[in-house]
């Protein structure tokens, strides 16, 4: 017999700890017999979509319970449990309180550590996996509404109506930054703009002890190559020491010039924040200070006015190279990818010409071929023709010369072009069989280092995969008592890794194989290297030939950082524990290389105290990037930033973002999945997440607060529905659908996201399109609305977008002549579902909805195909994943049932 049990209300509260009395009379458990199905994946027919501008609603309004359910009394905090019962208990358990009926809610999960927590809300231990294509329920299993819990959406829009299209200064003793998905224009007064290094906290605790208490994460999310918005300057460049240009920094430790080195002596010298030494002024860059003690010559000189700029160290005189790879084996040739790989570089490279300026680009170009052999081209213009070298024994490769083999794009384009032609007839005949995707890899690798430059690697593979690296260690899976996961590289290929990252060498590989490869991936060296994975269906559709294009243009054209050496220096009292990312580790803890990075690739580091932080000074934070350009030139890129530090942990609190917490927490666990089982990894983020809200509560809430109100930070509202997000991401909870090689893909590609896309990748935008020819809005003037199945209207469209995806949700009762605008058909039953291209019409709704899916592409960091939706349909299934309030089809809990539990939990650690 199923007893009632009474829910916790939950209330808000703000920065202060005020309590703001908003959700009283929770609704109680609803009866087990309205969980019999699942819901659908949208609501009936006749179903009215809600008031969007309900979410912008003060979220004062009481919950209502729905007539189904009956409301229970003053709602009552579960009683606190036994001393006994503690010690047998996991204290952030996902198990209910006492007197809660285990009922099977949820379907299963196969993973066996995951059915021992029968009470967990991401699945029951009864619970039977359903073959249908169900749509998460929306739902929650304590009756609560989802409409009225604390909204992401809602905290987004507030800050871009408060930031957007203003100007915020970027200077010491400034505000919170506006949310990184808020577009405004950053002007940098000395602390180096958010886009480039955001902290967990703007206000660090000044004691040790304080900052465990906390237990908020003290770190900094770094994306040094940040890409800047219009009407933002671009980072001013200095001449080196060398050149008498940029003052010298601190000899002690070896940070750069900052306008935070404090002046003494007239500025003789120099006091550093990060050792605590001074540091005599070499007289050649003497200049007296001013009756504010800064020097006179402070505003002429970025190192001493700006928080980013650069060092122009030396020129190397080596530009960057580009290696073509062409599979030629009698696979790939009949499967008639060949010729079309072929067609596409030539119009890269023709394209590449004429953006140069014609025979002004530096950019050179290499080219080799492979089967079971290898095939070398020398493309020195002084020869008539290309000549070709072939290398049998591809197991100790050496090269006889190597001049001629990476030549300047405007000396030999018409030759690198006519071979391009004339690679499939010369293949066309060819029985060899195929050869490892690793082969060109070595040996662009001994190119390079021959040439002495950077460059990338371009691998375009259309035979099977295989695994000959493996079959040369001994360290595989099962070969060590060690404990492995599947995301582990191999030694081979870390090895391979630290070679490239030594030369600046960045793979990128184009496969064309649909094999599926079992537990074996090829990505780990392409992405730990700065570069990525590009699958196809062998280029039979259009919109796989686009995709190919467009990844080209964006390999080839984004501008790139090679062979890059970061250090980290921090205020004294602090040291740098951990860093989070794909790297190459350093010589010390505050020190990594990196093969290649762009401005899509971002860091997580993380602080630790080692002594007191001086409340007067403040932190401050110096990353200092050492690079080579693709033009050759060594330079030194200087992040520097200031923020004050309290023995207040309300202060500490109050300056967090949920949006920099997420990435932290994200490529801190996605970095742990390496080499710790999954279960441990989500129950540490939950551990954590839920002492951080328990703290807050004991040390932070001004009044007295009763045992059944949520209290939350005023910025960390949305916290919990991202950490569910990605507590329950298809990397950390795979579904019985998952597939090993896309969820190490999905790692590879996460973990190195800046916070923006972080923030979007686990929080989708789900923007509703117009049904008529009303005019579609920018980006940031289209009203999004939760992600949930609540607000999907059957008469409406949806763009669901994340960095990863674009979906097009229709329902089945959108008018027949908005079909007929927008895909040139009125019969819903006919329309396409799957990736396809919109027809190009030439109506207002056409051309509006084409423009902003345009739009939307060109900001994505990786190239998105358009998938159509189509209520009903088995195509809907894509959609559930990113329904992410809602169950997930994996067996994650709903927006609402966590955030429940993570209120319980947290009681539970204040008693």
């Amino acid at each position: 017999m199923r007893k009632n049990m009474d829910v916790p209300a939950a209330i808000h509260t703000y920065g202060n700890g005020q309590p703001w009395q908003g959700y009283a009379n929770w609704p109680t458990s609803p009866p087990l017999s309205s969980y019999a199905t699942a819901a659908p994946s949208c609501p009936p027919p006749g179903y009215q979509c809600p008031n969007k501008s309900m979410q912008n609603a003060p979220m004062t309004v009481g919950l209502v319970a729905p007539p189904s359910m009956g409301v229970a009394a003053p709602p009552l905090a579960p009683p606190p449990p036994t001393a006994g019962h503690w010690h047998q208990q996991h204290q952030t358990s996902w198990g209910p309180p006492p007197n809660h009926f285990n009922g099977v809610l949820y379907e299963s999960n196969p993973d066996p550590a995951f059915r021992s927590n029968p009470q967990s809300p991401q699945g029951g231990s009864g619970s039977q996996p359903d073959t249908r294509v169900l749509s998460p329920s929306s739902e929650s299993r304590y009756g609560l509404d989802p409409q009225h819990l604390p909204s992401a959406v809602q905290g987004i829009e507030e800050d871009r109506e408060e930031w957007g299209g203003k100007v915020f200064l970027s200077e010491p003793g400034c505000p919170l930054p506006p949310l990184a998905t808020t577009d405004c224009t950053v002007e940098d007064r000395g602390n180096a703009s958010p886009r480039f290094i955001r902290c967990t906290t703007y206000s660090f605790p000044s004691e040790g002890m304080t900052a465990q208490q906390s237990h908020l994460p003290l770190g900094a999310i770094v994306t040094p190559f940040a890409k800047l918005e219009k009407g933002e300057h671009p980072l001013p460049v200095c001449p080196g020491t060398a050149d008498k240009g940029c003052v010298p920094g601190c000899s002690g430790c070896g940070a750069y010039m900052c306008p935070f080195m404090t002046w003494q002596d007239c500025g003789q010298r120099f006091f550093c924040p990060f050792c605590g030494k001074l540091t005599e002024v070499p007289w050649q860059y003497y200049q007296p200070t001013n009756g504010q003690g800064q020097r006179v010559d402070s505003d002429h000189k970025p190192e001493l006015s700006l928080g980013s700029y650069d060092v122009l160290e030396l020129h190397t005189g080596q530009s960057a190279g580009l290696l073509l790879a062409l599979d030629v084996s009698s696979v790939a040739v009949k499967a008639g990818q060949l010729d079309l790989i072929c067609q596409q570089l030539r119009s890269l490279l023709s394209s590449l010409s004429r953006e140069e300026g014609g025979d002004q680009s530096d950019l050179r170009v290499g080219l080799m071929t492979y089967d079971s052999r290898l095939h070398l081209y020398d493309l020195s213009p002084t020869l008539s023709r290309p000549h070709m070298l072939i290398f049998t024994d591809t197991a100790e490769l050496e090269l006889p010369l190597w001049d001629g083999l990476l030549v300047p794009l405007k000396d030999s384009r018409d030759c690198i072009d006519s071979l391009l032609q004339q690679i499939p007839q010369l293949a066309a005949e060819s029985d060899e069989a195929p050869s490892s995707q690793e082969l060109p890899v070595q040996a662009g690798l001994k190119i390079l280092e021959a040439v002495g430059c950077p460059g990338k690697i371009l691998v375009f593979h259309s035979a099977p995969l295989t695994e000959t690296t493996l079959k040369h260690s001994s360290s595989g899976f099962f070969s060590s008592s060690k404990p492995k996961s599947l995301f582990q590289p191999t030694e081979p290929c870390i090895s391979l890794s630290k070679a490239c990252a030594s030369q600046g060498c960045s793979i990128h590989l184009f496969l064309f194989t649909q094999q599926d490869v079992g537990g074996s991936w090829p990505g780990h060296t392409p992405y730990m290297t700065g570069g990525g994975v590009y699958s196809y269906s062998r280029l039979q559709t259009e919109v796989d030939r686009e995709q190919l294009m467009c990844d080209l243009r964006r390999c080839v054209g984004t501008e790139t950082a090679y062979r890059a050496e970061l250090k980290f220096f921090v205020s004294k009292g602090l040291r740098v524990s951990g860093f989070y990312g794909t790297f190459t580790p350093g010589p010390n803890s505050a020190h990594i290389s990196l093969a290649a990075l762009d401005w899509r690739t971002a860091l997580a580091v993380q602080f630790t105290h080692c002594g007191p932080l001086d409340e007067k000074r403040g932190v401050v934070i110096q990353v200092a990037l050492s690079y080579t350009s693709s033009q050759g030139e060594r330079k030194t890129r200087v992040h520097s930033l200031t923020m004050p530090c309290s023995h207040h942990l309300t202060d500490t609190f109050r300056n967090c973002q949920s949006q920099t917490l997420l990435s932290f927490y994200c490529k801190r666990m996605y970095s742990a999945v390496l080499e710790r089982p999954l279960q441990e990894v989500r129950e540490e983020l939950q551990t954590e997440v839920t002492e951080m809200l328990a703290s807050y509560r004991r040390h932070c809430s001004s009044t007295s607060v009763s045992p059944g109100q949520l209290v939350l930070p005023q910025f960390l509202k949305a916290l919990p529905v991202y950490v569910n997000s990605l507590r329950k991401s298809e990397v950390l909870l795979p579904g019985l659908h998952s597939s090993v090689i896309q969820r190490q893909q999905l790692r590879s590609q996460i973990v190195s996201m800046d916070i923006k896309n972080t923030a979007t990748q686990f929080y989708p935008l789900l923007l509703p399109l117009p049904v008529s020819s009303e005019p579609l809005g920018t980006l940031s003037v289209v009203q999004t609305v939760r992600c949930s199945a609540l607000n999907l209207n059957p008469g409406g469209l949806y763009l669901a977008h994340c960095p990863l995806s674009l979906l097009l949700w229709v329902g089945q009762c959108v008018p027949s002549q908005t079909l007929l605008q927008l895909f040139n058909t009125a019969c819903f039953s006919l329309l396409p579902s799957g990736q396809v291209c919109l027809p190009v019409l030439e109506n207002p709704l056409s051309i509006s909805v084409r423009k902003f899916i345009d739009n939307l592409q060109s900001q994505a960091p990786y190239t998105l195909k358009l998938q159509v939706v189509k209520q009903g349909d088995t195509s809907e299934e894509a959609l559930l994943h990113l329904l992410v309030e809602d169950k997930s089809p994996n067996g994650g809990a709903s927006y609402a049932d966590f955030l429940y539990h993570l209120h319980v939990n947290s009681l539970r650690l204040l008693v």
